[in-house]
């Protein structure tokens, strides 16, 4: 009995652990600020006929100079899973949610298509997160080319 108590006790404990430690983690990456929830689709054939929800992946994303960095939600990696350098983003289509995309991802998403040194993904994020984006795509220092469709 003391036995089964104490492992269930343990085990709750790393529970708790485990789920401070998420919460720290993405404190810690909204400290600096200019942070957004944004889901990322990686690496998106160039013909989907229609979007299933699939290969959606939950993320945080942050401004950090001319870059963004981008982290998976349910990680405990301090490093961020992709970044993506501003002045290789093209935009190249701005769509809504289709199918079960809808599903799949926040209820006020806007899909943003873009391509990142030759790979194509998508962003979905709120509304004023994107507005903040393309602001962010366009203030690129003079000389560097920035396509935003």
């Amino acid at each position: 009995m003391v036995l089964a108590l104490l492992v269930s006790g343990i085990v709750v404990l790393l529970v708790l652990l485990g789920l401070f430690v998420f919460g720290l983690r993405r404190r810690l990456i909204q400290r600096s600020g200019g942070t957004f929830d944004c889901s990322l689709r990686w690496n998106v054939p160039e013909v989907d006929p229609e979007p299933v929800g699939k290969g959606w992946v939950y993320g945080v994303a942050r401004y950090n100079g001319d870059r963004i960095e981008w982290f998976r939600v349910f990680s405990y990696a301090p490093r961020p899973r992709r970044v993506l350098e501003r002045a290789s983003i093209e935009v190249l289509e701005r769509r809504t949610p289709q199918g079960e995309e809808e599903l799949a991802l926040l209820s006020d998403a806007v899909v943003l298509v873009c391509l990142h040194r030759g790979t194509r993904l998508e962003l979905a994020m709120s509304e004023d997160a994107l507005t903040g984006f393309l602001a962010w795509l366009e203030a690129a220092p003079p000389g560097q080319r920035v396509n935003v469709a």
